[in-house]
């Protein structure tokens, strides 16, 4: 009610002012760019005090150029949208002739890993396309298929690669999903970066975080008072600060744009890109949920303990408008649905604005 009575303020304020000073600053500045930015900041900023934890938006309008940023100044960990600039860094090599995307990769016992895809149940010695793995990267957020890819370059140059071909600043280094896991255990026990990929997959074939601490300890042969952090959350929380795998929303968004205007990959390789991120089968209930039917969207999810994200490209249709491009992060939510129901929301307030 109140911010129907401030909107009626505002138009009766309005129709007082001249019309031809009026006039001239509609001349200078389009509508959107007056308009859009302030209310949706607003209507944002009460999404996050109505879920549980931390909301990070950046929002840019290729119409007008403008962007929003709503705690867009910290750095938040981006979980597997970074699969996006090693899938440009793959691509970028083709176009170089260092591969083809029919060139194999063999799959390792040290690739097999948890998460998503069917990748690991198969056996090793299976071949597969680097078609095969970007697709399964991104679509179904595999993660064996990410780790061989960056085993195919190296993290190393992966991240020179996102320095020096993509975004400048604002990315900060990208590792392994397999070295993610590593390092968030030992901020429970050094001890942990000892295990094997397969005491990883054994330990992460629960559900339960719970039992997930119990299956560390037993395979450590510790007792729970030379722990340092006395949960799997914990010990997530003290890795997302030591920054890997994490940065700037307006970088991610700045990479998407680069994306989308033809700068990293020729258009041959932007289309088949964009089709792909458009056929994921993680980001239904996300962005994606809060948009118009049949409205393309190019995106890419990330999920971890207690963060998650959606990240994408969102086309208005074949009207001549440009792209609007979103980064949404969440943090400490408890439960996943409270983050998917709040980019859910994020995604309808953006059809209302700009759709």
């Amino acid at each position: 009610m109140i911010r129907y009575f401030s909107i009626a303020i505002i138009f009766i304020q309005a129709i007082s002012f001249d019309s031809g000073a009026l006039q001239t600053e509609k001349d200078q500045i389009s509508e959107p760019a007056q308009c859009w930015i302030p209310g949706l900041m607003e209507q944002i900023s009460a999404v996050d005090e109505n879920m549980p934890g931390r909301l990070g938006v950046y929002i840019k309008n290729l119409d007008d150029g403008k962007s929003l940023s709503y705690n867009g100044e910290n750095d938040w960990y981006f979980a597997s949208t970074t699969k996006i600039p090693l899938a440009i860094a793959i691509l970028q090599r083709v176009e170089n002739n260092e591969l083809t995307l029919d060139s194999e990769l063999t799959l390792q016992q040290s690739d097999f890993l948890d998460g998503n895809g069917d990748i690991k149940w198969q056996s090793p010695g299976t071949k597969y396309t680097i078609a095969t793995l970007i697709e399964k990267s991104l679509q179904e957020s595999d993660n064996i298929s990410t780790d061989m890819l960056i085993r195919l370059i190296g993290e190393e140059e992966l991240n020179k690669q996102v320095r020096q071909n993509m975004v400048s600043e604002g990315f900060n280094p990208i590792t392994t999903i397999l070295q993610v896991r590593f390092d968030a255990f030992s901020e429970i026990h050094k001890n942990a970066m000892d295990l094997t990929n397969m005491d990883i997959l054994h330990i992460n074939s629960t559900p339960c975080r719970n039992e997930r601490l119990d299956r560390l300890i037993s395979l450590l042969a510790i007792n729970e008072t030379e722990l340092y952090a006395i949960s799997i959350e914990e010990a997530f929380e003290r890795y997302y600060q030591t920054g890997l795998n994490s940065g700037k929303l307006e970088s991610m968004v700045l990479l998407l744009e680069r994306l989308h205007r033809g700068e990293l990959l020729s258009e041959e390789h932007t289309n088949y890109l964009l089709h792909v991120m458009e056929n994921i089968i993680t980001g239904d209930r996300r962005v994606k949920a809060g948009l118009p039917q049949g409205i393309r969207y190019a995106q890419k999810t990330g999920t971890q303990i207690e963060t998650a994200s959606n990240v994408g490209i969102i086309y208005p249709g074949n009207n001549g408008r440009q792209p609007i491009i979103v980064a949404v992060k969440a943090r400490n939510f408890n439960q996943t649905i409270h983050a998917e129901r709040a980019m859910e929301t994020i995604g309808r307030l953006i059809s209302e604005t700009f759709l």
